[in-house]
């Protein structure tokens, strides 16, 4: 199973006196020494935290897959089609949010997602869609010619109890419908060394994008060996 690390928080520590370090290229090398089998990044409109330089070196000097996190906007499409990440995510973006809340509303932007998904394969780069446990977004994401999705786990992952119990349902029946499709399916967001493994034993899941649980050890600890503790976890 994959192991994406996402180095968005390491960009964000740096955004907070807006210099140069901690620099996320340099995190993300030593996220792939851990063990990490890609690098994801999410380029905001606003540049928030991960700068267009960032994906450009990433892009020259990583060996593992490199996952763009993006908004379908005709920006952001180009950016990709110049840099030709090994995959896209597209996901929901707003300006007020600290982070991505929820998947994407795929029946609302059904026909922008669908344009957005031609032209970046055309350039030979595979779509994934970020979306919520549901039969019904499911269903649209594969109207729309994504390749696969990535399940949002987040309400698993903030629940406690019967209640975890119940979106870990959710989760593992989303990918069993998503792979019904022929869609390859993924899960992310808020995953942490407590609740990752639960989420890692469904059957079929392609893997698993992390990133402020992996970067919140690495501040303890350092990034290579909270890359490696994940990994251990995920078998």
């Amino acid at each position: 199973m994959i192991l994406g690390v996402n180095v968005d928080h390491v960009a964000t520590v740096r955004e907070a006196r807006k210099g140069i370090e901690p620099d996320p290229v340099m995190a993300a090398t030593l996220a792939i020494l851990g063990g990490a089998d890609g690098i994801t990044v999410h380029l905001r409109e606003d540049r928030r935290h991960i700068h267009d330089r960032d994906l450009r070196i990433l892009r020259e000097v990583i060996p593992v897959e490199l996952n763009l996190e993006m908004a379908a906007t005709k920006d952001m499409t180009g950016i990709a089609l110049k840099i030709k990440p090994d995959m896209v995510t597209l996901v929901p973006e707003k300006r007020e949010e600290l982070t991505t809340e929820g998947g994407l509303d795929v029946k609302r932007h059904k026909s922008n997602l669908k344009n957005a998904i031609k032209r970046i394969q055309g350039a030979g780069i595979p779509v994934s869609l970020f979306i919520n446990p549901s039969s019904d977004d499911i269903a649209v994401a594969k109207e729309t010619g994504a390749d696969m999705v990535e399940i949002h786990t987040g309400l698993y992952a903030n629940a406690r109890g019967s209640k975890q119990e119940k979106e870990l349902i959710k989760v593992a029946r989303s990918v069993k419908e998503a792979l019904s499709l022929g869609l390859d399916a993924n899960a992310g967001h808020g995953l942490n060394y407590f609740n990752v493994k639960s989420v890692a034993a469904i059957e079929g899941l392609r893997g698993l994008y992390i990133g402020h649980g992996i970067v919140s050890r690495a501040v303890l600890v350092g990034i290579e060996r909270a890359v490696r503790e994940m990994k251990e976890l995920m078998i």
